[in-house]
């Protein structure tokens, strides 16, 4: 039975599924680009592969940012809702998953300038880019 939850571990960090992390494992090199970037007084950290992502409110929105150990910030993902999403997010969605309802939205940034948005539906994220195309369903 240990050799199986051991296992089940290592996939699990393997796979890159978040890990929450105290602040104080959090290289200061990706604290630090955080906290230049946005001032809240309150963050959770996660791991995320190799990277670390950091939950947080700003101006009254969740947000998170992905931020490598070298302190570069990969993306910055902001909550929105449903019907801020373009609709030809929302078009897809109602011809591809009929009568199904998005349960939450996001738009993300990422650090090469380009912008995505997220819509979650059925326990996946189904990812567009800024046009509104999509890209590619991520499970949760």
């Amino acid at each position: 039975m240990k050799k199986i939850m051991l296992l089940l571990i290592l996939f699990a960090a393997k796979n890159g599924l978040a890990q929450k992390v105290a602040t104080a494992q959090v290289p200061a090199a990706a604290k630090a680009a955080f906290s230049k970037a946005h001032t809240v007084a309150t963050e959770t950290w996660e791991r995320e592969g190799a990277n670390y992502e950091v939950n947080f409110k700003e101006s009254g929105k969740s947000m998170s940012c992905v931020i490598d150990k070298n302190g570069t910030i990969l993306e910055t993902e902001t909550d929105i809702a449903v019907k801020d999403l373009p609709q030809a997010v929302r078009n897809y969605v109602a011809q591809h998953y009929k009568g199904v309802v998005i349960k939450e939205a996001a738009h993300i940034q990422k650090n090469d300038g380009t912008k995505w948005y997220e819509a979650e539906v059925n326990g996946r994220d189904l990812l567009f880019n800024e046009a509104g195309v999509f890209t590619k369903s991520v499970k949760d």
